[in-house]
Formats: structure tokens, sequence, C-alpha cells
């Protein structure tokens, strides 16, 4: 069982779009994209510098337009295609497009409208979040509690992302957990975090009036792991995790459970990759960056028959 990843994050630098644009139709689509989402995505995605392609507005949108252009890539090269699907955060988004869940047209609205809300809400405090590496996962959490910080995101591989105050952050870097290591995080909020409920509430308006089919890919959801298998629900589920932990680390748990036998991540890939080479160590990869890519992608496909 071969399955398709989409990144929350990614190698998402200035211009690494460029390489898809040489790609049939891709222009046009991102032009597409950028009407729907209400952001130039192409100018980010080739000219705008790290700075502005970090803005959480802009952002959370490019980052899910590259993984449907690569996406579309993908199924055009390969006569296969995966079985199944999940996305890590915003990439949630672009996995309920692939199993047909929503459209493209209304998987950009929403990553466009999610991308706004979540700066809105990000703007009202003044939160962050810092990346934890190593160390118990019981003893982190327990630290973070007595913080008053949220583990935002259970990456899996050792890794748990705490999100908050930034006061709060900071005793967390100066007097980490035992054998840990803090890394801050650029970004402009608590996301995943009860400081979003805001942001909730107006993509829960805007879901309600999006026609939600059932999957036709195998579909994982980040709230716990489990295969949801009603396009209403998977929806609802994606709407209430912008102020939910990300639970990666399930997701993971579970692909092993269903047997997956190799994981393709759509550009910008590597993170999770990354984080499947360590929690699930043997099981093939390939991360889709570049067009150049694709070929691996398909051979990957095509050598499974599940």
């Amino acid at each position: 069982m071969i399955i398709a990843v989409f990144p929350g994050q990614g190698s998402q630098t200035p211009g690494f779009l460029a390489p898809w644009l040489e790609l049939d139709r891709a222009s046009e689509r991102l032009a597409h994209y950028s009407e729907l989402a209400q952001v130039d995505l192409v100018a980010a995605g080739t000219e705008w510098d790290a700075d502005r392609i970090r803005d959480t507005q802009v952002a959370q949108p490019l980052i899910v337009a590259a993984s449907l252009l690569s996406w579309h890539a993908l199924t055009a090269a390969s006569s296969a295609r995966p079985a199944g699907v999940a996305g890590h955060s915003v990439g949630e988004i672009a996995a309920l497009v692939a199993a047909d869940v929503v459209s493209d047209e209304d998987g950009m609205k929403l990553v466009g409208l999610r991308g706004r809300a979540m700066a809105e809400a990000a703007a009202l405090e003044d939160t962050g979040m810092s990346a934890i590496l190593g160390g118990d996962q019981d003893a982190v959490v327990a630290r973070l509690a007595e913080l008053d910080l949220t583990p935002a995101n259970y990456n899996g591989g050792g890794q748990i992302v705490a999100a908050g105050a930034l006061p709060a952050l900071a005793e967390l870097a100066a007097t980490p957990p035992a054998a840990t290591r803090v890394i801050p995080l650029q970004v402009a909020g608590a996301f995943h975090t009860r400081f979003m409920a805001p942001a909730v509430e107006t993509l829960r308006s805007a879901a309600a009036d999006v026609e939600a089919s059932q999957p036709s890919l195998t579909l994982w959801t980040n709230r716990d792991g489990s295969i949801v298998d009603d396009g209403r629900t998977a929806l609802d589920l994606l709407v209430d995790q912008v102020a939910s932990p990300v639970r990666w680390d399930l997701c993971m748990s579970s692909f092993a459970e269903r047997g997956v036998t190799g994981i393709i991540e759509l550009s910008p890939a590597g993170t999770l990759v990354g984080l499947a080479k360590r929690a699930l160590r043997g099981t093939p990869t390939v991360a889709v960056k570049t067009p150049d890519d694709l070929a691996a992608a398909a051979a990957l496909l095509t050598g499974d028959d599940a």
C-alpha cells in the first residue's frame, strides 16, 4: 500500500515553484488558485523573498498550491494512484482534495481563508512555537503543562512542537526538559492551540457551504491518526484541527498498522519523509521536491500492486 502525504511546512524557499510552472497547464492552474485564495501565488512562488512567503496568509495557500500542482503532475505521470492520503496541519486540505472530498476550487478558497483567519487570530496576542527534539515524551509534556504551553504537534521521531505565550517559550528555552534541544520556529503565532479559536469559527462558517463527498482513497485524520470514511466528518475535523494538536505520530503508527509499504511526500517535500525515516524505518520514501522527482515517485507507485 503506497500512500501520499501532504506537508504543512517544507522547503518553500524563494523561487521553489519555478520548475513546476514549466509543466503543461501548471501556470494556468496556479493563476486560478491565486484568484481562489486571494494571493498572488505565481509571484509568491517565483519572485518573493523568504520573509514574504513565511507570512501565514501567504505560506498556507502557497504550500497547498504546491502540493496540488505536484499531485496533479504525479497522477498524470503514473498509471497508478496512491491507495491512501494524509496531510500534516494545512496539508490536510490538499489531502481532502486528493481524496476527492472537496474540489480544488473549494480547497483553495478554504486555505486562503484559513491563512487570513489564523493570521488575524495570531495578531491578538504575542505567541509562538518551538520545536523540542529528544527527551522523554511524558517529561516534555509535563514541563509544557508547568509553563502553560500546549504540545501543538506530536510529530513522532522524538519531536514535539510547543506553542503558547512568548515569555513561556523563552523560559522553556532557558530551562528545557532533560536531554532535549529547543528550537524557536519562524511562525506568527501559537497554531493548533486555543489561541486559534477565532479562526475555527471563521472557517467553520465557510466550510458549512462546501459540498463534501465520500473519500475515494483511504484518508487519515490528524486528530487521532484514525481513518475517516465520511467526507463531511473529514471536513469538520479539518476545521477543528486549527485549534487542536496535530497527532502525526498517531498517523504514522496507523500507517504501520495498515501495512503501508511506501510513502510519497508531495511538494514542498522533505519534512514528513524525514519524520518517516526515523519512525517508520525501512519504509521506502520519495520526496517530490521538483518535477525531476516525479519519475522516482511513479516508479514506487507502479512497483506496488496495492
